[in-house]
């Protein structure tokens, strides 16, 4: 029985709050700042309170173009974000479950092989491999196009990993029941392991949608025309406006926006997540 020391619970408080303090000032900074114009941004000391240009800062964030480092709007940016984000995440999660589906319930030859061959991909880095993979991108004539975006990365060795060791634990009983009654493989694979792996599909969707969201060194490396940029990208183009001065209003705006869509899986997920990573029953 744990004992309910009125000290130490209020010690555990005091380090939570000053710890969601920590990671929430930064944050709070940023929507102050896109509330200001960004002369008031710069003055000395910033201003702690919110602004009177909220409405008109995140309309010229979301919708201006030309004067953002960049010829085309944040919204198009952020659709970009999210059309390589869900491919990536979609496509991650139905290789693996197949490719973990064909290594624990099939039999080829040098099926471990193959299984070692995609765990050991995890010692290659993409900044090892990225030089190569840009090579065959480039011949392929896929720069600056979706494909070329998300391809590269679509293929995960840990989500394989994951769903083998989930599959291994999937009692004989269903593979024979399923037998006996007529299903044949793809049959069993959606009727049974799909369902059975939801929440770690779920689970895995959170963390790579903010994997494919929050891309920076792949898309730079592909995208030159500023149509295919994602909203990374476009942060970064609006703080490399040389010597001219950074609309810090429009950049702090900008970055919360951009931080809105994983938040909202995130939240629309997270029972869903944390059942993933933590339920042990099969």
């Amino acid at each position: 029985m744990v004992d309910r020391n009125p000290w130490l619970n209020f010690l555990s408080h005091a380090v939570l709050i000053l710890g969601v303090a920590i990671v929430a000032f930064p944050l709070y900074l940023a929507l102050i700042a896109s509330t200001h114009t960004a002369d008031a941004i710069v003055q000395s000391p910033m201003p702690l309170l919110p602004g009177t240009h909220l409405w008109e800062n995140y309309k010229a964030a979301l919708l201006g173009a030309g004067k953002l480092g960049s010829n085309t709007t944040v919204m198009h940016m952020m659709w970009v974000s999210f059309v390589v984000a869900m491919v990536i995440t979609v496509g991650k999660i139905a290789i693996s479950l197949l490719s973990a589906f064909a290594i624990v319930y099939f039999r080829f030859p040098f099926k471990m092989v193959c299984f070692w061959a995609i765990f050991l991909t995890l010692m290659l880095p993409v900044e090892v491999r990225i030089l190569p993979t840009y090579k065959v991108v480039a011949d392929l004539g896929l720069l600056n196009s979706y494909a070329g975006l998300t391809l590269p990365l679509i293929a995960s060795a840990t989500a394989t990993f994951l769903f083998r060791q989930f599959f291994l634990s999937v009692p004989d009983e269903l593979v024979e029941a399923a037998r006996i009654d007529g299903a044949g493989p793809m049959r069993f694979f959606k009727d049974v392991l799909v369902p059975l792996s939801r929440t770690s599909i779920a689970a895995l969707f959170v963390i790579q949608f903010i994997y494919g969201w929050n891309q920076y060194l792949w898309p730079l490396l592909m995208t030159t025309t500023e149509d295919m940029y994602p909203v990374v990208i476009g942060i970064k183009r609006m703080l490399a406006g040389g010597e001219a001065a950074v609309d810090w209003n429009i950049v702090m705006a900008t970055a919360l926006m951009a931080m809105l869509p994983p938040t909202a899986v995130v939240i629309l997920m997270q029972k869903w997540f944390v059942k993933g990573l933590v339920d042990t029953e099969k």
